[in-house]
């Protein structure tokens, strides 16, 4: 069974730095498109940040753009996501998608999902 495995999140103060990863041992992500969302309480779910392989394309959602960044480690099957300057607005639960080739990561088409972490910020 695909399994996607979310790691890191926490709490935070605004302005600080937290990182996640995600991780398997059951997919090579190495043909799927990664995407990070995320979903704050009682708003709908939205991708934050894809990573399309093959066309070495990172997309960012203009609320994260300069803030956070992606990075892979393909020996480690891990997908990194480094949160930097935080805000309250990004308390959320955040997940990892991925999906089968280098498509969009939307929030209906993505193939698997990982169970989340939640990351709060909060002075």
């Amino acid at each position: 069974q695909l399994q996607l495995v979310e790691s890191g999140g926490g709490l935070a103060q605004p302005g600080g730095s937290l990182g996640l990863a995600c991780s398997s041992s059951t997919v090579s992500f190495q043909d799927y498109s990664i995407g990070w969302f995320r979903q704050a309480p009682g708003k709908e779910r939205e991708a934050v940040i894809c990573m399309r392989p093959g066309r070495d394309m990172v997309t960012y959602a203009d609320s994260v753009k300069g803030r956070f960044t992606v990075s892979r480690d393909s020996a480690k099957n891990t997908v990194y996501l480094q949160m930097d300057s935080l805000k309250p607005e990004d308390t959320a639960t955040y997940y990892c998608a991925i999906r089968l080739l280098s498509n969009p990561c939307t929030v209906d088409a993505m193939d698997y999902w990982g169970k989340g972490t939640l990351v709060a910020v909060s002075s």
